[in-house]
């Protein structure tokens, strides 16, 4: 199943962060636009555009998803950008829940 079919585990079954390269291995399957940390504990993606309408609609629309996984990203919102960064605080790092957001956002903008 692909990361965009998949859904989240919920938190307390999710608890175990992944190792480097399963990491590896499910970042080749989100936007190559998304960034991990160089600590291995967050990946991030900045998205631009026109106008703050755009950008507002855009965080809606993420805002929805995370509710529907139950799983929150930190956003941070600007005129017309959105820096959105996901991790696992459970697990103090990375987990699959993450890239699957990573995944589900990236479909938004196709």
């Amino acid at each position: 199943m692909s990361l965009r079919e998949s859904h989240s585990l919920p938190a307390e079954s999710n608890t175990t962060k992944l190792d480097e390269s399963t990491i590896i291995q499910l970042k080749s399957q989100i936007d190559d636009e998304w960034h991990l940390a160089s600590s291995g504990y967050s990946v991030e993606r900045i998205i631009r555009f026109n106008n703050f309408y755009e950008t507002m609609a855009f965080a809606n629309a993420v805002a929805w998803i995370a509710h529907m996984e139950d799983h929150h990203p930190e956003m941070v919102l600007g005129y017309n950008r959105c820096q959105i960064t996901y991790t696992t605080h459970s697990a103090s790092g990375l987990t699959e829940n993450d890239f699957i957001c990573a995944a589900k956002i990236d479909a938004l903008l196709e």
